[in-house]
């Protein structure tokens, strides 16, 4: 898709784009076809502006067993790991049917679905134009998305974790239980981790923090938004590595 609109410089030359998995459901649960046909069409006009692209899907749509029902933790996070996989697979498909090469990572290989390599040759697909798509979060229970978003950025290298979510940003305070809340345009990871935003988790925080990674976290809606985090405007709140 190419909206025919003038094009800013990309900022970041290689992002992991994290896609909850709430944001799957559109109007159409558990997966809406047509918004994340939607959701290609921006990923593939992100691709053609010459920017290495990652995307990190998560399974909330499908699954959230821990908050319906009595159930082992590292259990429920394994079924979780499964809908990431789910929600990885529709939207690699509905690239590949746009004509893009897409690989779709797994932290636990599965033949003829997706695939687990090491990150000197995810880097080396991205560099060759290929979409990653990344699912199963880290492979390991306890960890969420945003966790696994962090992880997948600091393996291939990447200079950016855009996180489309709900919210438009960070706040002083929860905005929904305080209308005196103020956004924050820009903090660190170590400001972040004192601040203990829920809109995402301080273990992505820890990990990020001390790199050169930056988190972009920003309303998905429109889905322009992501080419607008792409091209560094002023959208949501940036959280410094450093």
């Amino acid at each position: 898709m190419c909206s025919g609109r003038p094009r800013s410089e990309p900022l970041y030359r290689r992002v992991i784009i994290e896609l909850s998995g709430e944001m799957f459901k559109g109007e159409e649960p558990p997966i809406d076809l047509g918004f994340l046909e939607r959701v290609a069409d921006v990923l593939i006009e992100i691709r053609q502006m010459g920017v290495q692209l990652g995307v990190v899907v998560g399974g909330g749509n499908i699954w959230r067993g821990s908050q319906r029902v009595e159930i082992d933790r590292a259990v429920s996070d394994q079924i979780g790991m499964l809908a990431t996989l789910v929600n990885g697979a529709a939207l690699a498909q509905l690239l590949r049917q746009k004509g893009v090469e897409v690989t779709l990572y797994n932290p636990i290989e599965i033949p003829r679905i997706a695939v687990n390599l090491p990150p000197s040759e995810l880097r080396g697909r991205m560099e060759r134009g290929e979409i990653i798509v990344f699912s199963g979060g880290t492979g390991n229970p306890f960890f969420t998305t945003d966790t696994g978003a962090v992880l997948r950025a600091l393996e291939v290298g990447a200079e950016a974790v855009l996180k489309g979510t709900k919210v438009d940003g960070l706040y002083s305070d929860d905005p929904f239980s305080n209308p005196h809340a103020e956004k924050i345009d820009e903090l660190s990871c170590y400001e972040a981790l004192k601040l203990r935003p829920g809109v995402m988790d301080l273990t992505a925080f820890a990990l990020a923090a001390g790199s050169w990674l930056d988190i972009i976290i920003f309303r998905l809606l429109p889905l322009e938004n992501m080419i607008k985090a792409v091209t560094g405007e002023p959208i949501g709140t940036k959280v410094r590595g450093r």
